[in-house]
């Protein structure tokens, strides 16, 4: 995806979700999937963005929860004129604290005394910390200990986890994202926060080939998780700890089988919003 979107036609699906909470976050993640890039959230839902380009009639055919039972989905479409999609951002992005401790903010907002502060800009990109599974990976790293450790950033999107397990004391960060836009965003945002430890790439599972982390972080979604784990267990080292999210409650069954058939020891997990983040051990 390239830097400069300000002239891109997108289209706008304006969803009216009912109940709103939490699924609205849901409808999120399976659009993500689905190809759209941006959303805002509205009192009745949200509304998603995705290049023409992309859009098609069946667009929305893998996206299950809008013929499920657990809510009432209906949407208008329309097409939007260019929009620096930047500006659009900078107006919805507010301030997020974890736990006391670790602020997130964009340059245009106040600085504050805190044990950690991330400046960042999102440009659209996934990982901010105001997504569920975002916030509960913060909650995880500011509880573990990682002085010294190798560490893996699987789907980094803005880089914000990778960046915080360098302030946590972790000596090497690679911080891998399939998506160029993604790529280049974490590039921009270690560099602000001077995370000069942390090794942005750009790729999938292929890139761990032969590598070792004593810790890994893998916030994606569910089916990656499923197809990837077997990846990630390999890549993690004797007596390490790996933690998950970016799926359901309901799917924590699934996670914790695929995760046993590769030796990975469940030790914990937190919910938020009907989002698991969990733990497991090697």
């Amino acid at each position: 995806m390239a830097n400069n979107i300000t002239n891109q036609i997108y289209v706008e699906y304006d969803f009216t979700v009912t109940p709103r909470e939490p699924w609205s976050d849901i409808l999120c993640a399976q659009l993500g999937d689905a190809g759209f890039e941006s959303f805002i959230d509205t009192q009745s839902g949200v509304k998603a963005y995705i290049l023409k380009d992309l859009d098609s009639d069946n667009v929305l055919s893998t996206v299950d929860l809008i013929n499920s039972d657990y809510c009432d989905i209906a949407f208008a479409k329309a097409d939007i004129p260019p929009t620096n999609w930047n500006a659009e951002w900078e107006k919805n992005f507010t301030p997020i604290l974890v736990n006391d401790q670790c602020l997130i903010r964009a340059p245009f907002h106040e600085s504050k005394e805190v044990k950690y502060e991330i400046v960042m800009e999102p440009k659209m990109s996934f990982g901010t910390g105001h997504h569920q599974t975002t916030y509960m990976m913060i909650q995880f790293l500011l509880k573990e200990e990682l002085a010294g450790k190798k560490v893996l950033d699987m789907g980094s999107g803005t880089g914000v986890l990778a960046i915080l397990a360098q302030m946590r004391g972790a000596t090497l960060v690679d911080a891998i994202d399939i998506d160029t836009w993604c790529f280049e965003n974490a590039q921009e945002n270690t560099e602000r926060n001077n995370a000069d430890k942390v090794n942005v790439i750009l790729g999938g599972a292929e890139q761990l080939a032969g590598k070792q982390y004593d810790f890994i972080i893998a916030n994606i979604n569910r089916n990656i998780l499923l197809q990837d784990i077997p990846k990630y267990a390999a890549s993690l080292k004797n007596g390490g700890s790996i933690i998950f999210s970016g799926f359901y409650t309901q799917d924590l069954p699934l996670i914790n089988e695929a995760c046993s058939k590769v030796g990975l020891t469940y030790e914990t997990h937190i919910e938020k919003d009907n989002w698991v983040g969990l733990k497991a051990n090697k």
